[in-house]
């Protein structure tokens, strides 16, 4: 190659065949690695924080495996680390109403507190040249911005911070329950495996869109959506009798929303622990590495499917029926000839 290109050419084109076929680096090494990190971390976890029998205490004997996969089977009411009623003795029911500072709620101050110092550690000495943990937090921030207001359009971007702190909350709630000691000591569990706390989450929602739709078109006008008067005067008595019991029905289901949005998180949240803690009690560590990434994966989705909805919700209660009607004579036209004539029928 030297002799045909000359001794310049031919050395550059010898050193750029010889960059292009180095082998790109394997990834085969970093997996393996970080499989056998997860393993270990299970094993020890296992250890450390072993399961328990239902009804028992940790640090008890157990009978393996049968009550290593029966203690996921339990549907236990969060534990009260502080009694601030000590009159009575804490429920133990699924949904409680004790004042108590349970370890749902510990969990859920400790994760609140990890945000806000990482956003502030990442945001420290903001310069125009950014740093890896100023692009690492613009990045995060600018995604979820982007694509909250690709769903919602330009309304969306008054609520991106909420959507992002939304999302951030219930994403690290939920993967603060892949931790192997998390749920089985008693002051640390994940709280969105609780449904007391994606109760609370969901009437937040239930709120925040009930709130905006009123702030938007004030109370007559958001009320005007489903009890609407219009169409006995426009269409009708036979066809206002249909809309106003259309705009009932709706009505009705708007409180089914936050059922809808607390129970999807609770069962999906809970039910992975439980599968993921079986399938540990089975086999300890291997297999659970790869139920433990489905997990990850999983826990993401729902984080942002509760976030999303939270945010269409509050879109869609602030767009009056003038709007939609709007929109409506929007598409009319859009299908109409260029010549502006609708098409013949007949």
């Amino acid at each position: 190659m030297e002799g045909a290109l000359g001794p310049e050419l031919g050395s550059d084109a010898v050193a750029a065949a010889g960059e292009v076929a180095q082998p790109a680096p394997s990834v085969r090494r970093p997996i393996l690695l970080a499989t056998a990190g997860i393993i270990v971390f299970l094993v020890m976890g296992y250890i450390v924080a072993p399961p328990f029998p239902p009804g028992g205490h940790p640090g008890e004997p157990i009978d393996f495996p049968r009550d290593a996969i029966a203690a996921n089977f339990e549907l236990p009411a969060p534990h009260a680390i502080i009694d601030l009623d000590p009159s009575a003795p804490p429920s133990h029911d699924l949904v409680t109403f004790d004042l108590t500072i349970s370890s749902t709620i510990l969990t859920g101050w400790l994760i609140m507190a990890i945000i806000v110092v990482l956003a502030i550690v990442l945001s420290r000495g903001v310069q125009v040249v950014p740093s890896r943990a100023q692009n690492a937090l613009e990045y995060v921030y600018e995604g979820l911005a982007n694509f909250a207001t690709s769903l919602g359009g330009p309304p969306a971007r008054r609520y991106v911070p909420i959507f992002v702190a939304l999302f951030l909350f219930i994403l690290f709630s939920n993967w603060s329950g892949l931790v192997p000691f998390v749920g089985r000591v008693p002051f640390l569990r994940a709280p969105t495996s609780d449904l007391n706390v994606t109760i609370g989450l969901a009437l937040f929602s239930f709120g925040l869109f009930h709130v905006e739709g009123v702030r938007s078109l004030g109370l007559g006008g958001y009320l005007g959506k489903f009890f609407s008067l219009r169409a006995f005067r426009e269409e009708g008595v036979g066809a206002g009798v249909i809309a106003l019991f259309v705009g009932v029905i709706e009505f009705m289901l708007e409180f089914v929303k936050p059922v809808t949005l607390a129970m999807r998180l609770f069962g999906n949240i809970y039910g992975g622990e439980v599968a993921l803690g079986v399938i540990t009690g089975l086999t300890i560590a291997v297999i659970p590495v790869f139920m433990l990434g489905l997990e990850v994966l999983l826990n993401f989705m729902q984080a942002l499917i509760f976030s999303v909805l939270t945010l269409m919700f509050t879109i869609i209660a602030m767009e009056g029926h003038s709007e939609e009607h709007a929109e409506k004579a929007h598409d009319a036209v859009e299908t109409m000839p260029k010549g502006g004539v609708a098409p013949a029928h007949g």
